[in-house]
């Protein structure tokens, strides 16, 4: 068994601790993402289950070992870097083949390791060339294929695609997801692009400042957002977040009600209402909003607007024609509304 279990973990560099007592359970066979902003601390705990960060508190947990003190060797780990970090002077085959030569793995068993990565990876008319004469794409399958031929327990991936251009971005996303698919290993990747995240994890852990801020499928984090910072990091654009004053069913936002499915919420308590840009249609009796740009993007046409001093997002599928300056309606689906505490940031709960 290859799951991962990370319990009470915690990260100090002398007096600051960067990483503050995570908890997190990967199952085997499982695809995980670590996500959130620059500096949030995903990718010193993915050094730290590698074992390439040593453990301040708290426990690592690979299979049925505590690996702590385990040397990056001894933890049955594949890593794949941002910077590929291929050897220049070394063949697409030397390279992948390199961990398992310096192991004394039979020869016979390096090569047909070599061969059906280089096949899984579409790598075999390259097994020949030196990464300059390979393209960046081409580069990060090799870079994958040294970790597969190593046969893991665990993949980690530390910013793997960061380095590519928008459209092999995409490319190279949809061929790690399918790879793993194929071998089932048990998959950590580290990301700061939430796009990334959503289209390729089983399970998404969002990190904030060295704190896990919530762990969900990617539509319970984009539907149910456990607080303000999910709700503006998950979703691109984001969702809309509009200040207003709870009253018995709605809330008051500019002398207008938006309804929500909540019961309770003590009336004139300030509250933070949540709605996701295509939740919101066009209707004669929704809220006003004065358009300020508009995007068409072809599928799609995106609307930035105002509505009583905040800013929001409206997503159309239909083709609509708006200008500057027009004054348009909006109704939120009352369903996919999200409230939030002011206070603390937290979501409330409908009743």
């Amino acid at each position: 068994m290859s799951q991962v279990t990370v319990r009470d973990l915690r990260k100090s560099y002398g007096s600051t601790e960067v990483i503050h007592g995570v908890d997190v359970d990967i199952e085997d066979g499982e695809f995980v993402v670590l996500v959130g902003p620059s500096g949030c601390g995903k990718s010193t705990l993915l050094r730290m289950i590698a074992g390439l960060e040593s453990v301040t508190a708290g426990t690592v947990t690979i299979g049925d070992r505590v690996v702590n003190n385990l040397p990056p060797a001894q933890r049955n780990i594949a890593m794949v870097f941002q910077s590929y970090a291929l050897y220049p002077h070394k063949t697409v085959e030397a390279n992948m083949a390199f961990a398992l030569k310096l192991r004394k793995t039979d020869p016979a068993v390096v090569k047909e390791r070599v061969e059906r990565a280089a096949a899984i990876l579409g790598l075999e008319p390259y097994l020949k060339r030196f990464p300059r004469q390979l393209s960046g794409g081409q580069r990060q399958r090799v870079a994958m294929g040294r970790a597969i031929v190593r046969d893991p327990s665990v993949f980690l991936f530390d910013e793997p695609l960061s380095n590519l251009d928008a459209k092999l971005r995409i490319q190279m996303r949809t061929e790690i997801k399918e790879l793993h698919q194929r071998l089932k290993t048990t998959t950590v990747f580290v990301t700061h692009d939430q796009i990334e995240a959503m289209t390729m994890a089983d399970k998404i852990v969002v990190m904030n400042a060295g704190n896990i801020e919530q762990i969900g499928t990617p539509l319970d984090l984009y539907d149910r957002p456990r607080n303000v910072f999910v709700a503006t990091f998950i979703g691109a654009p984001s969702m809309n977040l509009l200040s207003g004053t709870a009253t018995d069913g709605s809330v008051e936002i500019g002398g207008h009600s938006l309804p929500i499915p909540h019961k309770g919420i003590t009336t004139g308590k300030p509250v933070t209402y949540g709605i996701r840009p295509e939740h919101l249609t066009l209707s004669d009796d929704g809220f006003p909003a004065t358009v300020a740009v508009v995007e068409p993007t072809g599928a799609e046409t995106m609307v930035f607007a105002k509505f009583a001093d905040n800013d929001l997002v409206a997503i159309f599928r239909e083709r609509h024609t708006f200008r500057p300056g027009d004054e348009i309606r909006l109704r939120p689906t009352v369903e996919s509304v999200s409230l939030f505490d002011n206070d603390t940031g937290e979501r409330l709960a409908p009743a």
